[in-house]
């Protein structure tokens, strides 16, 4: 990059707010066309996919020698090889395996890659890549076009992506569909705390509880995600 070059960019980074939207100010309403024209660009292009598409979460700190990477792979590709499509955030860890999984089987291979400050790198395996700048427009995305969520080991994004699902379909504001937590041993912590303490405080029925199910088999995940989710 030359020198002038590198000043442009230098202005326009530090043009551009870090925290989105605590950064709005009057007159500042043209990025509502931003927003638009990336709801418009995700709903043609993902209007497009022919096949119906399962979206799978996890960690994008997850390295390949993780056990938990090489299942998502299997399961991906199991996914892939049955016919369903399949979505993930586009970037490294347990995205880049599902992304792996699916692209090798030769099976059609979704990236909702977001521009973050760190951890995000679009990984090589999507063959149908989408990038996003807003976290909200992407969500929607997941939400409208993903049949089935299976939920991998992660950090507070995958546990955001999960509880707005189960909060999407509680308040019927979305059809019911599958949503499997892979890994007991990563799970069984946090759902016993949700039956012990929600459910039991009465904060949630008991038919919440049965909006999802944990597995562990790889050939269980794919064969429940076949029973709910016909091709």
């Amino acid at each position: 990059m030359n020198n002038e070059a590198e000043i442009r960019e230098r202005r326009r980074i530090r043009r551009e707010p870090k925290y989105v939207l605590d950064n709005t100010v009057v007159g500042d309403s043209w990025r509502m066309f931003r927003i638009m024209a990336e709801f418009v660009e995700g709903f043609d292009a993902l209007s497009t996919v022919d096949v119906p598409a399962v979206t799978i979460y996890g960690s994008a700190r997850t390295p390949p020698e993780d056990p938990y990477y090489k299942l998502t792979e299997n399961i991906a590709a199991e996914l892939a090889k049955s016919g369903y499509g399949v979505i993930t955030g586009g970037g490294p860890g347990i995205m880049e395996a599902a992304n792996k999984g699916a692209h090798e089987a030769g099976g059609v291979s979704i990236g909702l890659n977001i521009s973050l400050p760190h951890e995000q790198a679009a990984n090589p395996y999507t063959n149908f890549p989408l990038n996003f700048k807003y976290f909200f427009v992407r969500k929607v995305m997941f939400m409208k076009y993903s049949m089935a969520f299976i939920c991998m080991p992660g950090g507070f994004g995958s546990l955001d992506e999960l509880f707005e699902a189960l909060t999407l379909i509680q308040t019927q504001r979305i059809k019911p569909f599958p949503i499997v937590l892979v890994g007991s041993s990563f799970w069984s912590g946090l759902v016993h705390w949700i039956k012990g303490t929600l459910m039991k405080n009465g904060n949630i029925s008991k038919e919440d509880v049965l909006l999802f199910k944990i597995l562990d088999d790889p050939q269980e995940v794919v064969s429940f995600i076949k029973n709910k989710v016909v091709l």
